[in-house]
């Protein structure tokens, strides 16, 4: 419901925006502990908020970057995802490599990932001449 004197259509435009809010607040204080943190000193409790929305940033920027999926996961999904994964490094003559400790399932899926990483979205690179 709404006091506004406009047609339905325009009501439904000035709210749709306002839809999902309330999850990225929840996502917010779930994920990243944002109404768990309370510093004595105003500047301190300032720069906790301010790293807080970096890494919040962060990880929207990799959902729409690498993960391009319709589904957007929570920090904790993606941590049993992609982020906490084994893995070694070995360092061979000619090259380094990471070794990853995925099954063979997810294998495909997480090198797609990679490339995913490696491209943005949209972009077309032209090489400078001259």
């Amino acid at each position: 419901m709404t006091s506004l004197d406009l047609p339905m259509v325009e009501v439904w435009r000035l709210y749709r925006g306002r839809a999902d809010c309330e999850n990225r607040i929840k996502e917010l204080k779930a994920d990243f502990g944002l109404d768990a943190f309370n510093m004595r000193v105003f500047w301190a409790t300032e720069a906790a908020l301010g790293m807080t929305m970096l890494a919040y940033n962060l990880m929207s920027l990799f959902r729409q970057a690498v993960m391009r999926s319709r589904v957007q996961y929570q920090l904790s999904t993606l941590h049993g995802l992609v982020l906490a994964i084994g893995g070694s490094w070995s360092k061979g003559a000619d090259k380094n490599h990471l070794m990853l400790s995925l099954s063979r399932r997810k294998r495909a899926w997480f090198a797609d990932l990679w490339e995913n990483a490696s491209v943005p979205p949209n972009f077309s690179f032209a090489p400078q001449t001259g």
